[in-house]
């Protein structure tokens, strides 16, 4: 099986049981709190299935409909997932502040709420770090997103955790509603990052600096004669637009060895490369 439908199979699975998990023991307890991080959990499966999806339709070779591949659907999926985590964020705020302004917020099994945040963080580190692994060996930006999903579930579970915590020893039970509304801004921010990583790309962005430094480099090492270089990612596959100059003298055939040798190198070095090259007389 491929590795990334594998690693994005299992993100369906630990969402599944975490998103069930916090799901029961938020209507037990009747904590604003845990429930926000159940519809959080809710957003991270719907994403974890979008990756899923993405992922497989992504790696399809090109056909005569999509002659450029099919990476751009990371892409789409990154944004959709973006989406979904603000609704869900702004959805959280609005509960947390009604629960603020009830006459008198009714908790209950505070202890188990907790354990049951720290038992998510602790699956969601592992996760998403297996995630995190195979996206960068990838270049995925689905499962790059969920990566993130997960790893800011982490952050807002631990949160929870520790405002759980306080309120046992304190017994001011309103800061369950403030950590909720604090768990969604800390949401909105991460949906926010999301947009813009999976958004750019959308708009035939060039690669990053360092990375056209090094493309640069690669041809320096070549003793390549070129201009007019341009380049653009889209989903885990990346595209390069050059013109080179040849001398008048050189035979077609030669000139055609020569650009098959630049475009061998070039996708030696990097992974899911398509290379088009324009020759022009010196």
């Amino acid at each position: 099986m491929n590795a990334k439908v594998s690693i994005a199979r299992l993100s369906i699975i630990s969402n599944t049981l975490l998103l069930l998990m916090k799901l029961a023991v938020g209507l037990i307890s009747g904590s604003v709190s845990i429930i926000s991080e159940a519809i959080h959990s809710s957003m991270d499966l719907i994403a974890a299935i979008i990756a899923f999806l993405s992922v497989r339709v992504s790696d399809n070779p090109p056909d005569s409909r999509h002659p450029y591949g099919h990476g751009k659907i990371e892409n789409i999926s990154g944004v959709i997932e973006a989406l979904l985590i603000f609704v869900a964020a702004i959805w959280i705020i609005v509960e947390a502040v009604k629960k603020l302004f009830e006459e008198k917020i009714e908790l209950d099994s505070i202890a188990l709420g907790s354990i049951v945040m720290l038992i998510s963080a602790i699956i969601n580190t592992i996760v998403s770090r297996r995630l995190y692994k195979v996206a960068r060996a990838t270049k995925s930006i689905a499962l790059e997103a969920d990566a993130l999903h997960l790893k800011t579930d982490v952050y807002t579970s631990l949160g929870v955790a520790i405002g759980l915590g306080l309120i046992i020893v304190t017994g001011i039970n309103w800061l369950d509603p403030v950590i909720a509304i604090l768990v969604a801004m800390f949401i909105i921010r991460e949906s926010y990052l999301l947009l813009k990583k999976a958004f750019t790309p959308l708009l035939d962005t060039a690669w990053v600096e360092t990375e056209i430094e090094e493309l640069e480099k690669t041809l320096d090492r070549l003793d390549v004669n070129y201009h007019n270089l341009r380049t653009r990612v889209a989903g885990n596959y990346s595209f390069i637009d050059i013109h080179i100059q040849i001398p008048e003298d050189v035979s077609v055939g030669s000139a055609h060895k020569y650009c098959d040798k630049i475009e061998n190198e070039l996708t030696r070095v990097y992974e899911n490369l398509t290379v088009t090259i324009h020759v022009e007389p010196s």
